[in-house]
């Protein structure tokens, strides 16, 4: 049996629809569409709440980061060893300045695009 509001949404859009006239028509069928969707993802909602579907997690925020610093530390760990090894504490201190500055500028691209 259909929804009496919703019933009761489409008479009172006929009525507008027959006092304010056809220039008014996009606008009636936009606004009755948007409550009929409305209604439509309750009822999704409400059914799956029944069956036990949880809604789609939204992933996290910082989840995109999380390659990026693993990897750098995979990355640091031996260039750490190299650079210590070939030029001493100043190619140590230039290898872990570029992975700072190459997390960064990762940080900030993704944060721009979030």
């Amino acid at each position: 049996m259909p929804d009496k509001s919703l019933r009761d949404d489409l008479q009172a859009t006929l009525d507008a629809r027959r006092d304010l006239g056809p220039d008014y028509d996009a606008a009636l069928a936009d606004s009755f569409v948007e409550r009929l969707d409305a209604t439509i993802a309750a009822r999704v909602r409400a059914e799956l709440g029944r069956h036990g579907v949880a809604p789609a997690k939204r992933p996290m925020p910082g989840a995109p980061m999380i390659p990026i610093v693993l990897g750098s530390l995979g990355i640091g760990i031996p260039l750490t060893g190299i650079a210590a090894h070939e030029a001493g504490p100043v190619g140590l201190v230039i290898a872990w300045l570029a992975i700072v500055i190459i997390n960064l500028a990762a940080a900030t691209a993704i944060g721009r695009r979030n």
